[in-house]
């Protein structure tokens, strides 16, 4: 699918980049990834996934938005406190990129889900806050052979990785084979 003249021109800063150019833009365009969490992990890459370009977004978060979390959620504002996540981030990302087709997925990714969940797209991003999603997006992202985007953080310091074992890297199993224990982690 090629850009449209609109297009052309919002997306004018990347396509002057070498690395990118239009062929790079319509690459974002036909492309899709399934953002689990609209948090404080989700929220900013969300963001920037539809600013860039990426032509669907799929986003799975059971939660709604609540002032204490505004401070780093910043997909969400006030006007939507006690709103569910889902269709507050929708309202954003039209805002950002009416460009991009939003899915929302209610409910929860699990072990049960996951695997038709991510099946339709390209990529997962793992925006969680819980062990049971984290092995559920490393096992159909495993399964599906597609890469895992990974993000956690702690206070003020944060982690981030790209796992493709497809590609011959390791897995999120490969760095954490199991839940720690109970109480090992702070919440």
């Amino acid at each position: 699918m090629s850009l449209s003249t609109e297009e052309q021109a919002r997306y004018l800063r990347q396509t002057m980049l070498a690395e990118i150019g239009n062929a790079g833009q319509e690459k974002l365009k036909n492309s899709s990834i399934l953002c689990i969490g609209t948090g404080g992990l989700g929220s900013p890459a969300i963001l920037y996934l539809a600013a860039a370009g990426v032509g669907k977004i799929g986003l799975i978060d059971p939660d709604v938005v609540d002032l204490s979390n505004l401070h780093r959620q910043i997909l969400h504002d006030t006007r939507l406190i006690g709103q569910p996540k889902l269709e507050s981030a929708k309202a954003r990302l039209r805002e950002i990129n009416p460009h991009v087709e939003v899915v929302l997925h209610g409910g929860r990714f699990d072990a049960d889900n996951c695997l038709e969940l991510l099946e339709p797209y390209d990529a997962l991003l793992d925006g969680s806050d819980n062990f049971p999603t984290r092995f559920a997006a490393n096992d159909a992202a495993f399964f599906l052979k597609k890469p895992l985007i990974h993000g956690a953080i702690f206070q003020f310091e944060g982690q981030f990785t790209v796992f493709a074992p497809h590609l011959g890297g390791p897995c999120y199993r490969c760095l954490l084979p199991g839940p720690p224990p109970d109480g090992a982690v702070p919440t």
